[in-house]
């Protein structure tokens, strides 16, 4: 089981990694294949749709068939889908390379937790998972500065091709080490609707929405050609801001692990997190020009605290009967990821409007327009969490 875990973290930091590189292939890739960051947003927003469409399927998998074939199989793809970004000629081969590769990535991290549901006590439920995404977001780390060196020394191509053998060894290690847990009894009845009949989840579904957009929006994408277009960053200097958010997202998935034993309290514990995002989103919106120290700490501030995800998974995971654990799981994976994706073709569709409507204003305008975005439905995202009903197992 262990040796099973273990590569079901590997495969989630290939997860996390994916989901982050675009933002330090920005510059290569506009110069290449004439990739512009609207593309990429788009790119990057499919990636996220893509993934969350396919938790209902994965949910349903999980609970017939086990979590060791579907993570393979589901990694499998995703290396068939770096395999294209890498011999890709335009944007419309990398939107496609997207496509696979967040069908790919879709079950990893819920194979993990749907071991940890059925196999370990409810309460470090919030622990496991924490861990497994503070461990996992070395993959977002390994998107920043690194990435850059290896685009760098390589070629961005070469690097891709790499990453693809890399996501296929271990999709096979998948195969071999993973362990289904045993069979409950009841296991496939049900259906997400007796979920969505369940109120107490609702707010905590809305909370999924809006607490990780922002981190993963901005982490994954933005971040980038928001340092090139308002401090002039090349693709070296954007690796260290990448590193500093992503470095700061790590810590925070292990801090908010154990807080809720601690503290005795999900509900609050995920509201106060949230609260300290709107207020590294605030401060980007009144500083967007501020550079250096400031803004790197607003954007490691609001990659520490938005590391609420899995915390939210162990709130609503606490309502599910044991029958419809993968189901669960996947539902609030579904709101969380598919609200990023949203978010990310949203905010390409909101930079694009604004450069285009006010061209003549600072570069910054266009980000601080962004960053009210993800501002602005958070707030309203913590509003309606308010009336979230706490349970800590």
């Amino acid at each position: 089981m262990i040796a099973g875990i273990a590569a079901l973290v590997a495969a989630y930091v290939l997860s996390q990694f994916y989901r982050a590189f675009l933002a330090v292939l920005t510059p290569v890739l506009g110069v290449e294949i004439g990739a512009s960051a609207g593309d990429l947003a788009r790119a990057s927003g499919v990636w996220f749709l893509v993934f969350a469409l396919a938790q209902i399927p994965v949910g349903s998998a999980l609970d017939r068939v086990g979590p060791r074939v579907t993570a393979s199989v589901g990694l499998g793809i995703a290396a068939a889908g770096a395999a294209v970004f890498a011999m890709a000629q335009g944007p419309a081969a990398v939107v496609a390379a997207m496509v696979l590769i967040g069908a790919g990535c879709a079950p990893v991290l819920m194979a993990a937790y749907y071991i940890f549901a059925r196999t370990y006590p409810a309460a470090v439920f919030g622990t496991l998972a924490g861990m497994v995404i503070g461990i996992g977001s070395l993959g977002n780390i390994g998107a920043s500065l690194p990435l850059a060196a290896a685009v760098e020394a390589f070629g961005w191509r070469a690097t891709l091709w790499g990453v693809a053998g890399v996501t296929l060894a271990v999709a096979l290690a998948l195969a071999a080490l993973v362990r289904d847990p045993p069979k409950v009894e009841g296991a496939g009845r049900g259906s997400l609707l007796d979920l969505l009949r369940m109120r107490a989840l609702w707010p905590v579904l809305v909370m999924m929405a809006v607490c990780y957009a922002p981190a993963a929006g901005l982490r994954g994408l933005w971040v980038g050609p928001y340092f090139r277009d308002v401090f002039g960053a090349d693709a070296a200097a954007i690796g260290v801001a990448t590193l500093v958010m992503g470095g700061a997202m790590v810590l925070g998935n292990f801090a908010y692990g154990p807080l809720d034993r601690v503290l005795g309290t999900r509900k609050w514990l995920i509201f106060g997190g949230n609260v300290g995002v709107l207020a590294c989103l605030v401060g980007l919106i009144l500083l967007p020009e501020a550079g250096g120290w400031v803004t790197l700490a607003l954007f490691a501030g609001l990659g520490f605290f938005g590391a609420s995800f899995p915390m939210v998974v162990a709130h609503g995971r606490a309502f599910f009967p044991p029958h419809l654990v993968g189901r669960g799981v996947t539902l609030l994976n579904l709101f969380g990821i598919g609200a990023v994706g949203l978010a990310q073709v949203a905010t390409g569709w909101l930079h694009a409007d604004l450069s285009r409507m006010l061209p003549r204003v600072a570069a910054a305008v266009p980000y601080q327009g962004i960053f009210a975005f993800f501002a602005v439905a958070l707030a309203l995202g913590l509003l309606v969490y308010l009336f979230s009903e706490d349970r800590t197992d």
